[in-house]
């Protein structure tokens, strides 16, 4: 019989569950390594001298496997045991970043091709483990735990982002090259497959596969995609975070050039700048259960997007000295928001999914809302090429800021509570 920790009650704090504990503490050592690379993956680029373009294009290399493999990354999900898909996920992930390393330990030279390839491997694996790990969280969480829980992993991966990007610049400046500072990345996956190994939870027999008999690979993925598309909520979700997506993309691919080039910053600079924008992912994600109680689960979605949109626009009016803190703020607004609407979104997608949809139903929403993380990549790279960068970050804060409309124009407009979790 499977081991199954007990469900914590809704007035149980998560950090006495001791599997949760677990998956919080691995996938966040995970989360600050990843921060780590943030920063420094582009930066090896840049000291080899890679142009505008070439940097953005690696960015889009590790994005690119969530357009091709989330869909059959789904079907996969809710046909095996989902922990034993993030170990593998994770093992992989510490091999392909630590050959970069490697390289430079050895007295080889790192080039673009292993960076291109290292960063689309990574990223084909994050598709997996990611979906693999949302489909986990109700595995371990009873329903009406699952905002606290979302809002705790969020919190300790936004404060990742704010210690990450110094954390590499630190790394860079002591071992006196990006290409060894980015083994802390590697190091962090061995955590997390530490921490995995830990957990005593494990999924009821069934729980990974439909008890009906298995359909074709395409049926399957289709079955996903029906059940998002089917759903109004779901379907403005898609859209609203897709854009959200293309705008945060278009920002990311050319911000360090932007810092580094137009702004004249130091390695140092720009981790406190990119540590700072996250600070207020911080702050969203530790007072989302809070106001999720206040102001309601469906009106949330909403507000937290639309009210702070404007502050965007200090990003692309950042100037060189004291004047890159409106960079920081920027980003603090908007990651403030953020962590709010995707506790609460993702909170709603795990509560009126079925247990053997889940895996497809993650999957199908991730398909759609990071296909255009490579058109942000790469309409980033060319605006930056082609009207210069402070002219892209205006397109990029743009975009940044109209993702709540399609909220406000959905029947979450009319809500305070999203039925489900009423009844919870």
């Amino acid at each position: 019989m499977p081991k199954k920790t007990s469900d914590p009650s809704p007035t149980t704090s998560l950090w006495r569950h001791r599997d949760f504990v677990l998956l919080w503490s691995g996938g966040a050592v995970s989360d600050l390594g990843s921060a780590v690379s943030t920063l420094v993956l582009p930066l090896i680029a840049v000291q080899l001298h890679a142009n505008t373009f070439q940097v953005a294009l690696l960015g889009v290399m590790g994005r690119l496997p969530f357009l091709v493999l989330s869909l059959p990354a789904g079907v996969l999900v809710d046909r095996v045991d989902r922990r034993s898909l993030m170990l593998w996920c994770d093992g992989g992930r510490m091999l392909a970043i630590g050959s970069i390393p490697l390289v430079s330990l050895f007295g080889g030279k790192v080039s673009m091709w292993q960076l291109a390839l290292a960063a689309f491997v990574v990223g084909s694996l994050r598709v997996v483990f990611d979906i693999a790990d949302q489909s986990y969280l109700p595995v371990l969480l009873p329903r009406e735990s699952l905002v606290d829980g979302n809002g705790k992993l969020r919190s300790t991966q936004m404060f990742a982002d704010a210690v990450g990007p110094t954390l590499g610049a630190g790394l860079t400046a002591l071992l006196g090259a990006a290409a060894r500072a980015i083994a802390a990345d590697s190091l962090s996956y061995g955590a997390s497959v530490a921490s995995l190994l830990l957990i005593r939870a494990r999924e009821p027999k069934g729980a990974s596969a439909p008890a009906a008999p298995r359909v074709g690979f395409r049926a399957a993925m289709a079955e996903g995609l029906r059940f998002v598309l089917g759903d109004a909520i779901l379907r403005r979700i898609a859209v609203s975070t897709a854009t959200a997506n293309l705008g945060i993309c278009l920002v990311t691919a050319i911000e360090v050039v932007f810092l580094v080039r137009s702004v004249h910053s130091s390695p140092t600079q720009i981790g406190l700048v990119l540590g700072l924008g996250t600070i207020g992912g911080v702050g969203g994600s530790l007072a989302s259960r809070r106001l999720t109680e206040v102001v309601g689960t469906a009106r949330i979605m909403w507000m937290a997007l639309v009210v702070p949109a404007p502050l965007v626009f200090l990003m692309p009016l950042t100037q060189s000295g004291w004047g890159v803190l409106t960079y920081a703020a920027g980003w603090a607004a908007f990651n403030a928001s953020g962590a709010i609407y995707n506790t609460a979104q993702v909170s709603y997608r795990q509560a009126v999914c079925p247990p053997e949809l889940r895996g497809r139903m993650n999957a199908s929403i991730r398909w759609l809302i990071y296909s255009t993380t490579p058109v942000g990549g790469l309409l980033g790279g060319a605006l930056g090429t082609w009207c210069g960068l402070r002219g892209a970050l205006w397109v990029g804060a743009s975009i940044m800021a109209l993702t709540g409309v399609w909220l406000v124009t959905s029947p979450l407009r009319g809500m305070r509570d999203i039925p489900e979790f009423a009844t919870a």
